[in-house]
C-alpha cells in the first residue's frame, strides 16, 4: 500500500487487493472492452498538454493519452494494476504512474493541463473534496474530462448479466450517488459536484459505445464468468445453482457474438469542465 494519505479506505482495500489483482490478471480484456470510449477523452487533449489520468488502472488510457500529449501520468490505488501498467509502458519516456488516492494525494499545484478518467473516478467517498483536490493540480484554464457510467438500466453489459444470473433472487444494485460504478450516474448531481469543487463551463454529455467483452463467445464467457461482479452475484448460491446460473449466462453471451467480437451496449456521461483562469 502507498505511504501517501488514503481517504477511501474500503476502496483501497478492494482495489489494492482481490479486485485489483483480478483486473491486472485480465488486463487485456478490460482495456479492450472500453477502448472505444478513448476517443471521447483524447478529443480534449492537445500535443502540448501534460495529462493526469485518474483511476488509470492497467494504464491503457494513460498510454493512449501519452501518444497524443507531451506527457501522461496515471494514478490508481492498485499496486497490482500499476505493476502491469509500468511493465506495459517500458520504453515510453513520457509516461509515469503514481500509487495513491486522488481524493487526498498531494499533487504538485498547477502541474497538469488536462485531467481525464475512463470510468475510474466514480469511487470517491467525498467527490467534491476529490475533484477540488484534483483541480488544484490543474493549471489555470486547465480542463477535466471524465467518463462515468449512467444507470444500471442504461448499461446492458451489466443488466443482461444480472438478469441471467438472478436465479429468482432480487439482486442488490450499487446505489446511484454512492462510491461505486454509479457514483456519478446522476447528471444533475454531477453538475452540482463540479460547481462546488470550483469548476466552470461544466457540461454533461450523453455518450454510448459498445463494449467488446471478448474475441468470440468462448473468450467472452471465460472473461465475464470470472469477473468481480459475477463472482459477487454467485457468492451465495449453492454449487449446483452456480452451475445453473452460469449455464443461463452462456446463451446471453452467444446472442451478442458478432464478427467483431462479443458486443454489449453501454452508456456513459462525459463530464467536462474547466478550472477558472
Amino acid at each position: 500500500m502507498t505511504d501517501t494519505p488514503i481517504a477511501n479506505v474500503e476502496m483501497a482495500a478492494a482495489w489494492d487487493g482481490e479486485e485489483g489483482a483480478g483486473w491486472a490478471a485480465d488486463a487485456e480484456h478490460y482495456d479492450d472492452a472500453g477502448e472505444r470510449y478513448n476517443k471521447h477523452l483524447l478529443a480534449h487533449i492537445g500535443a502540448d498538454d501534460d495529462v493526469l489520468d485518474i483511476g488509470c488502472g492497467n494504464g491503457g488510457t494513460t498510454r493512449a493519452a501519452a501518444a497524443v500529449a507531451r506527457s501522461a501520468t496515471g494514478i490508481d490505488l492498485s499496486s497490482q494494476m500499476l505493476a502491469y501498467a509500468r511493465a506495459k509502458s517500458e520504453g515510453l519516456a513520457n509516461v509515469d504512474f503514481i500509487q495513491g488516492d486522488a481524493q487526498v494525494y498531494p499533487f504538485e499545484p498547477a502541474s497538469f493541463d488536462v485531467v481525464i478518467s475512463r470510468q475510474g473516478a466514480m469511487f470517491f467517498a467525498d467527490p467534491v473534496a476529490a475533484f477540488a483536490n484534483i483541480g488544484r493540480a490543474l493549471r489555470p484554464s486547465g480542463r477535466i474530462a471524465i467518463l462515468a457510467w449512467q444507470s444500471l438500466a442504461d448499461n446492458e453489459w451489466l443488466s443482461a448479466t444480472r438478469e441471467a444470473l438472478a436465479m429468482g433472487r432480487e439482486l442488490p444494485s450499487a446505489p446511484m450517488g454512492k462510491p461505486g460504478p454509479f457514483g456519478l450516474a446522476d447528471p444533475d448531481a454531477d453538475r452540482r459536484i463540479f460547481t462546488e469543487a470550483g469548476y466552470e463551463d461544466i457540461s454533461v454529455e450523453d455518450v454510448s459505445e459498445l463494449l467488446r467483452m471478448g474475441a468470440d463467445a468462448d473468450d467472452a464467457y471465460a472473461f465475464i464468468s470470472n469477473n468481480g461482479p459475477v463472482r459477487g452475484m454467485l457468492a451465495d448460491l449453492s454449487d449446483a445453482d452456480k452451475q445453473q446460473a452460469l449455464a443461463n449466462l452462456r446463451p446471453v453471451i452467444d446472442a451478442h457474438a458478432t464478427d467483431d467480437g462479443v458486443l454489449f451496449g453501454s452508456r456513459c456521461w462525459l463530464i467536462a469542465a474547466q478550472r477558472p483562469s
